[in-house]
This record gives C-alpha cells, sequence and structure tokens, in this order.
C-alpha cells in the first residue's frame, strides 16, 4: 500500500498513467465497450465493479489535465439526444471536471462513432465496471510544474 494513492489505483494502472506524457489522452469506458478490438494493441486496464465517476474520479487524483487544451476532457455523446443531454453517468464526468477547476463546456460531448476513433489515438484505456450505455469519458494529460 502507498499512502494518499487511491486503493483503486493499481500499480498496473499507476506505470501506465505515469508513462503518459503531457497531451496524451486516456480512456475511461464502461462495462459493455469493445477495449480489446479499439485498443489497437494498446494497454488495456480493467477494474470491474467501479462505476465511470469512481474511475475517473481515481485517475483524476494522479492525473494532471491539460489546461492548454480547450476541453480536455470528453464523454461519448448519447445518439440523437440534444446536445446538453447527459446521463447521470455523463453529468459526474461534468462535475469531476468542475471540481478540478474547469468549466462544465470544457467537457466536449463527442458523437458515438467520433469517440470510437478518437479512442484509437488514446495512450491507456480503463475499463470500469460502468453498467450505463454511454458511460465513457476520454481525458487529457496535462503536465506538472515544479
Amino acid at each position: 500500500m502507498l499512502k494518499g494513492i487511491d486503493p483503486l489505483l493499481t500499480p498496473e494502472l499507476l506505470m501506465h498513467l505515469c508513462a503518459m506524457g503531457h497531451g496524451e489522452w486516456v480512456a475511461v469506458v464502461d462495462a459493455n465497450f469493445t477495449a480489446d478490438f479499439l485498443s489497437l494493441g494498446k494497454p488495456v486496464v480493467r477494474l470491474p465493479g467501479h462505476s465511470l465517476a469512481r474511475v475517473s474520479g481515481a485517475v483524476l487524483s494522479v492525473l494532471p489535465l491539460a489546461a492548454d487544451v480547450l476541453q480536455p476532457a470528453a464523454f461519448m455523446r448519447v445518439c440523437a439526444s440534444a446536445a446538453d443531454h447527459r446521463t447521470a453517468a455523463q453529468q459526474a464526468v461534468v462535475d469531476l471536471m468542475v471540481a478540478e477547476g474547469f468549466k462544465p463546456e470544457q467537457v466536449e460531448p463527442v458523437e458515438r462513432y467520433a469517440f470510437y476513433e478518437r479512442i484509437k489515438g488514446c495512450s491507456l484505456i480503463v475499463q470500469s465496471g460502468e453498467g450505463t450505455a454511454y458511460g465513457n469519458a476520454l481525458f487529457c494529460k496535462g503536465v506538472i510544474l515544479v
């Protein structure tokens, strides 16, 4: 055990998050997401039994978000829905971003198939146990200034 580290963050997950550089993206996806197919050989870390909000919160507890990106977070938009529609899981991601000091409009709703395309550019996929549809998010890593 490590002091001050969320116990949900496994050594494998911490290793992959640490290895990411600024400007790289991590995807936190739901239990039904085709992670292995879309990973294109990139790491997939599974955290079954945990919600999108719980896994995203754990990841954001150690991952600095990019301040130089207009929208450093995104979620998969529900097909044929209004642009401002959010599921409870998606709203939880927006709430986490607000808690990090970002504005709600800095979380981009991304159309389903465009989201799949963006996954291909991610450095890491973290598969949660989120059971609701469209429970998928993206986060862009920023820098830590020392």
